[in-house]
């Protein structure tokens, strides 16, 4: 009868047979010396069975690279069916003969390497891979841990490749009564009565079903046993004293950063029941926090800011590491950059995670580290705290990148309130409440450092910096003024510019802007769209800044290379980069209708403004080094492409109401304080040039030189007039360009 078989189908299974019978031949090789071996201490190494192991692999890759794509061979089946796999795992756990497990854990790595076609789907793979998983990581510093996370690996690249399949790998908590066959014996029993690859009693196979359970029917009990596994490799004893960048270059180190790199494959698949689990059923959250609590608490107590800031940028896991070099450049530069490798890869592993699990890990980072561990030291009342401290989250603020971390970041600094801030609200978050108090410090290193801290805070692409640091106060336009013109009054707000001292009749009419006009009450809308064409009302704008400072306090005009023209190219730049930042925001072109706006309740600038206004106005009595930052936070601010930022920062024509002030404002106030003084300092202008110089670094110090704070002041003040000058122009040219 079998006789009648087509040739050629003879033909087509004929070649496959002898690789069948080679492959069978090598596994009852290795069966038999179980059966037979009476010697259960002799290493696996002095025997044939990692060449067997070896020789069924070749065999199963030369029969896939001889058949077409997908298609099992007699091999593969026989491999399959009688659940040779499960057997290997058996022989591993008991590690019988001594080292068999490592060749186990090699067999499984290789055989998920070499084959192209899906295996994990198949029970009899997927489950005794889920086994072998089970028993990596159980004991640190285990003579199988390169071999365990080789096998990982490759387990977590099948994953990515297939997400689907990581349902396979959520376990229910509660364990399956096992066999009890312990020991060597056992596995002899298990190998004389070999499986005959024939279907499982129904009860067994009703608790073994072929599919995986749906997202649905996955309980919150379930073991994310590869994830477990993971964990554990990262918990190599040398870590807790070095960071896994550190140890890169050691066995330990690569196993560390192995394990990591694993983990980062694991949170990026886009199951939600995977995602689930490993936020609530696995220590993941606990070691990211925990590790970054450790590497934080381990840095010094003091730290010299600029060290802090210099040292160099940090990838996880690429570090070199030289301990004689780091100390000889400063104390504590192996504790920095353990802890910033270790946010480096908390970061890119938020970053990398499927959508609800960044939001989990970057929730505990919040609470786990910022909260806990930071907060404390920011409230400190220690100057060398708070100078280190705060240092320290300017660093960690320029480095985190994630979106979702850096929103629950902002949150932690910041707080969640969007309403409309008031003076008497101002306190009801005390981080925020301090860190902006931080900018008017008696000490000026905190000031210049917490400056810097909101400097790089609103270059960060998130709105709810800028929302609850000045949107919110600005979004009713309540800083106009509400009465009609002919009931309106004089107010001392600094825009009553007639009656103001840089304005009176003797002043050098050089100063004053080409057409009189200016000085005149503001029109209903901004100079910006008063006529078709703009140009008059953005050269009225631009004079404005650049008038307010009178002739005998200005200097650049002495000195190559310092004119106005010389903002206009950064400006261009940095706008360009705000509005890269901004284009996701809803932030429209024109200020909120004024029909709309609730200009009846109180204007309050809000604490950001208001510390940063009161610096402002005390330029000429505070270091030098203090007005470049708040000159430099300002101009960021007015940078912003957001109109009513844009109205109140940057257009001098705005009325306001009683009791408002704006930047300009602000800065009239400045310069007629200036001109008083300037009238009591003798060789007012060639001390200033001279300072000017020496700034530069044209001039050598010398003698000192009278007023030398207010001296500065006055430079930092006509350079910030510049800059106001060019980003209005470059602000209004962009705005002309895209306008229909």
């Amino acid at each position: 009868m079998f006789t009648s078989l087509p040739s050629v189908k003879k033909e087509k299974l004929a070649p496959s047979l002898p690789l069948q019978e080679d492959f069978v031949y090598h596994w009852k090789a290795i069966t038999h010396y179980y059966i037979e071996t009476s010697d259960d201490k002799a290493p696996v190494t002095d025997t044939n069975i990692p060449s067997h192991l070896e020789q069924m692999l070749d065999i199963l890759t030369q029969e896939e690279s001889e058949r077409e794509s997908g298609e099992t061979g007699p091999c593969m089946e026989y491999l399959l069916h009688h659940k040779i796999l499960e057997t290997l795992f058996t022989l591993g756990k008991a590690d019988c003969p001594p080292g068999m497990k490592q060749q186990v854990l090699s067999f499984y790595t290789k055989l998920l390497g070499r084959i192209h076609q899906p295996l994990l789907p198949h029970i009899n793979v997927h489950r005794p891979v889920q086994k072998l998983i089970r028993l990596c990581g159980e004991i640190l510093a285990a003579p199988t841990e390169n071999e365990e996370i080789q096998f990982l690996c490759i387990v977590c690249a099948k994953l990515k490749q297939d997400p689907y399949l990581v349902n396979f790998f959520l376990e229910n908590k509660v364990k399956r009564p096992d066999p009890k066959r312990p020991g060597v014996e056992g596995v002899r029993e298990d190998l004389a009565s070999p499986d005959t690859g024939q279907p499982q009693a129904e009860g067994q196979a009703a608790e073994s079903p072929e599919e995986p359970k749906s997202a649905a029917a996955q309980s919150n009990n379930n073991n994310y046993n590869i994830v477990t596994s993971l964990l554990n490799l990262t918990k190599s004893p040398v870590t807790s004293i070095f960071m896994l960048s550190s140890l890169s270059v050691s066995q330990d180190g690569r196993i560390v950063v192995k394990a990591c790199e694993g983990l980062m494959l694991l949170v990026s698949l886009p199951e939600p029941a995977a995602a689930k689990c490993l936020t609530e059923n696995t220590e993941l959250c606990e070691l990211l926090t925990d590790r970054l609590s450790a590497f934080y608490k381990a840095l010094p107590m003091s730290m010299d800011p600029l060290d802090i800031e210099t040292v160099e940028s940090v990838n996880w896991g690429l570090d070199v590491y030289n301990m004689k070099d780091d100390a000889a450049i400063f104390t504590g530069k192996r504790a920095l950059i353990s802890f910033l490798s270790w946010l480096d890869y908390c970061d890119q592993l938020i970053k990398e995670a499927q959508k609800t699990a960044a939001a989990v890990l970057a929730k505990a980072v919040r609470e786990r580290f910022f909260v806990a561990v930071m907060e404390p030291q920011l409230m400190q009342t220690s100057e060398v705290g708070i100078l280190t401290s705060t240092a320290l989250l300017n660093r960690i603020i320029r480095q985190v990148t994630s979106e979702a971390l850096l929103q629950d970041m902002v949150y932690f600094l910041l707080g969640e309130e969007k309403g409309p801030e008031t003076l008497a609200s101002i306190a009801q978050n005390p981080l925020r409440h301090r860190l902006i108090e931080h900018c008017d410090h008696l000490s000026d290193e905190i000031s210049i450092m917490t400056l810097r801290l909101f400097e790089q805070l609103i270059q960060k692409p998130n709105q709810h910096i800028l929302h609850s640091l000045m949107l919110r106060s600005l979004e009713e336009r309540n800083y106009l003024e509400n009465k009609p013109q002919e009931e309106r009054e004089p107010v001392e707000n600094g825009q009553d510019l007639e009656e103001d001292p840089l304005f009176v009749d003797d002043f050098s009419p050089e100063n004053r802007l080409s057409s009189p006009d200016w000085l005149s009450n503001s029109p209903t809308h901004s100079p910006y769209h008063a006529k078709p064409d703009g140009k008059t009302e953005v050269h009225k704008i631009v004079n404005s800044f650049l008038c307010l400072v009178p002739d005998e306090a200005k200097s650049s005009s002495h000195v190559e290379g310092t004119g106005y023209d010389t903002y206009l190219r950064d400006a261009h730049r940095q706008f360009r980069d705000y509005c890269g930042i901004c284009q996701r925001w809803d932030w429209r072109g024109t200020p909120k209708a004024m029909e709309k706006c609730d200009l009846d309740s109180p204007f309050f600038e809000g604490h950001f403004l208001k510390v940063l206004f009161d610096r402002m106005g005390r330029i000429l009595d505070q270091p030098y080094d203090v007005n470049l930052h708040v000159t430099s936070v300002l101009s960021k601010l007015s940078l912003l492409p957001h109109p009513h930022i844009h109205e109140y920062l940057l257009d001098p024509y705005i009325n306001l109401g009683p009791g408002c002030r704006s930047l300009f404002s602000v800065i009239v106030r400045v310069v007629g304080d200036l001109m008083l003084r300037i009238q009591r300092i003798p060789d007012f202008t060639p001390k200033l040039l001279l300072v000017r110089k020496r700034l530069l670094g044209l001039e050598p110090e010398g003698l000192n030189i009278d007023h030398m704070t207010l001296l500065e002041g006055v430079i930092v003040l006509e350079e910030f007039c510049k800059e106001l000058a060019a980003i209005a122009f470059v602000k209004f040219h962009a705005s002309a360009s895209t306008s229909p």
